[in-house]
């Protein structure tokens, strides 16, 4: 079951977002987040730090457990995730750095590596609310059309239209890498609760496919309609080649 929510644009989106997650951290002061990176879930996360700098909501006890890596570029390079998660989120709040969690794309041996990250994830108890972000063509994490719905943390080629959508992080499209670690669609499912973000015109089309509920693993988003607990919240725009219902109120698909 999915339980949309429509916001006016991307602000307002990101307001919804951040709201939620402060009550789940208030709630569960030791929640275990799953987070995302990109451009879409950047506001909610300066909405986090405006809310701990104003109200000292505090994250000392969270765990985080990040979506995926890049496989091959180092953690301090600007455009890993490692870095990216730093400068928008985790230096600006008060969370812990042994608390911080992402797959390592730099291990020797990156199965070894995709297995001791699942295990991490079930050692912490599951994921209590993992965040997602949708690709244009339907990913969520970083995991692919073609992507069985029994995937738990692996290794993955990334396709030409994903590295073309993040290279606005990189000096060159060439610098994007080839493949990621990312969490399972299996993995993902396992979340408590799930909270996909949506926001722009350029993900109308893989939202009306969302929203039509045929589940495929050509559309791996499509599989959240098997969870019991999952919101969407996307902006107008995005909802702008939905049918009328879904454009205009909040509807449980």
């Amino acid at each position: 079951m999915i339980r949309l929510i429509r916001s006016k644009d991307y602000d307002h989106l990101s307001q919804i977002a951040a709201k939620k997650i402060i009550e789940q951290v208030k709630h569960n002061p030791h929640a275990v987040l799953g987070l995302a990176t990109g451009s879409t879930p950047l506001g909610t996360y300066r909405l986090l730090i405006e809310d701990h700098q104003k109200n000292e909501t505090s994250y000392y006890h969270v765990q985080t457990v990040n979506l995926d890596e890049y496989v091959g570029l180092p953690s301090d390079h600007p455009a890993s995730f490692h870095a990216f998660m730093k400068k928008n989120l985790f230096n600006l709040i008060d969370l812990k750095e042994e608390n911080i969690h992402l797959p390592n794309g730099n291990a020797k041996d990156l199965d070894h590596e995709c297995e001791k990250y699942e295990k991490l994830i079930e050692d912490l108890g599951g994921i209590d609310l993992q965040l997602l972000g949708i690709g244009r063509n339907g990913h969520i994490g970083f995991n692919e059309p073609g992507t069985p719905f029994s995937s738990k943390t692996h290794v993955v080629q990334l396709s030409p239209s994903t590295r073309r959508a993040n290279a606005c992080f990189f000096q060159s499209p060439s610098e994007v890498p080839e493949n990621a670690i990312t969490m399972g669609i299996n993995t993902i499912m396992q979340s408590r609760e799930i909270l996909l973000l949506a926001s722009g015109v350029e993900k109308a089309p893989v939202m009306r496919q969302l929203m039509e509920k045929s589940i495929s693993i050509d559309l791996p988003a499509s599989v959240l309609h098997r969870h019991s607990n999952v919101t969407v919240i996307a902006d107008e725009e995005a909802l702008s080649s939905c049918g009328e219902k879904l454009r205009n109120t909040n509807f449980i698909i």
